[in-house]
C-alpha cells in the first residue's frame, strides 16, 4: 500500500472505501440544501418560498421576497441573513429558494 491507498471503514455499509471517496460523500452529506435541493454557498441570493412571520420584529416577509448575500452557520438547516428592515435574521433552509 502506497500513501495514496489509505482505506476507511464505512460503518453503514460496512465496507473499506478509500479515504477521498468517504471524505466526498461526507461533504456531500453535510451540504446545505434549499427548499428545492439546489446546493446552497455563501454570498447566494435566495427567495423565500412561504410567508413568515418574523418572531420580535412583529412583521412578515411575503412569499417572493429575495434575500441577498446570505451566509452559512454551523447548522445546515439555517442560515444567516440580512433584510432592509430586519438586522440578524436566522431562516430555516426549507422555507428558501436559490435564486
Amino acid at each position: 500500500m502506497t500513501g495514496d491507498d489509505d482505506y476507511v471503514y464505512d460503518e453503514a455499509t460496512g465496507e473499506w472505501r478509500p479515504a477521498s471517496e468517504m471524505k466526498a460523500a461526507t461533504a456531500a452529506a453535510t451540504a446545505v440544501r434549499d427548499a428545492s435541493g439546489n446546493i446552497l454557498a455563501d454570498g447566494d441570493s435566495v427567495v423565500l418560498v412561504k410567508d413568515l412571520k418574523v418572531k420580535g420584529a412583529g412583521q412578515t416577509l411575503k412569499q417572493g421576497t429575495v434575500i441577498r448575500s446570505i451566509r452559512l452557520t454551523d447548522d445546515p438547516d439555517e442560515i444567516d441573513c440580512r433584510h432592509d428592515s430586519i438586522k440578524g435574521l436566522v431562516l430555516r433552509t426549507e422555507f428558501v429558494r436559490k435564486r
